[in-house]
């Protein structure tokens, strides 16, 4: 695959993962009490955060692999799994955190790595994904495409933080259900996808 088309797999990998309007919706919960220098702020760090996370994955992924001695078969049932059980979550709504985590997450002043970036954004499935990626398309053109998708992600994700709070208050709890509820069954055919690839993988069919 050349560089372009690694990009655009990725690319299409990663979007419903990482979920933009889900990420909305907790953002706009988030930073409620702040001024909007401060949103503005939060917004970009968020943005940087997860290009640095998910981008540092692509590039050292494999070397952790190895490291652990995991195979990319036990990789992509493991990341299936978690990817299946964020979308399903996403379907059958949950609360995200305790109460605890609520608390903490309200009082905070900075949430854009904690809990923004890292869990809610650039998660397990996220990482698991791009590692995945990374371990099938091991030439460095092929990972410079996964991080060329991973900073188009980043942008698009500053970007909705950014400008997108009002599109919260007018989509209402109703609007943000529906729309969650659609990307989360797309992740949960994703875990599906990953879950499949991984068990022929691991038994050589």
């Amino acid at each position: 695959m050349n560089t372009v088309n690694v990009a655009t797999a990725a690319l299409a990998a990663l979007l419903p993962i990482v979920n933009p309007i889900g990420a909305l919706a907790a953002f706009a919960g988030m930073t409620g009490s702040f001024d909007p220098a401060e949103t503005r702020k939060q917004a970009i760090r968020v943005g940087l955060y997860v290009f640095a996370i998910l981008a540092i994955f692509t590039m050292l992924g494999s070397v952790v692999l190895s490291a652990f001695g995991i195979t990319l078969g036990a990789l992509q049932v493991a990341g299936g799994l978690v990817v299946g059980h964020s979308g399903f979550g996403m379907i059958v709504p949950r609360e995200n955190f305790t109460a605890a985590e609520k608390d903490h997450a309200a009082t905070k002043a900075d949430i854009s790595f904690t809990p923004m970036a890292l869990p809610l954004i650039a998660g397990p499935g996220a990482i698991g994904v791009v590692i995945a990626l990374a371990a099938r398309q091991p030439g460095i053109e092929d990972r410079l495409g996964i991080v060329v998708a991973v900073a188009i992600v980043s942008v698009i994700i500053t970007v909705l933080l950014r400008w997108g709070t009002p599109i919260v208050d007018k989509l209402g709890p109703s609007g943000i259900g529906a729309i969650t509820r659609i990307i989360g069954f797309l992740i949960l055919a994703i875990g599906v996808e990953l879950l499949t690839h991984g068990i022929r993988s691991l038994y050589g069919s």
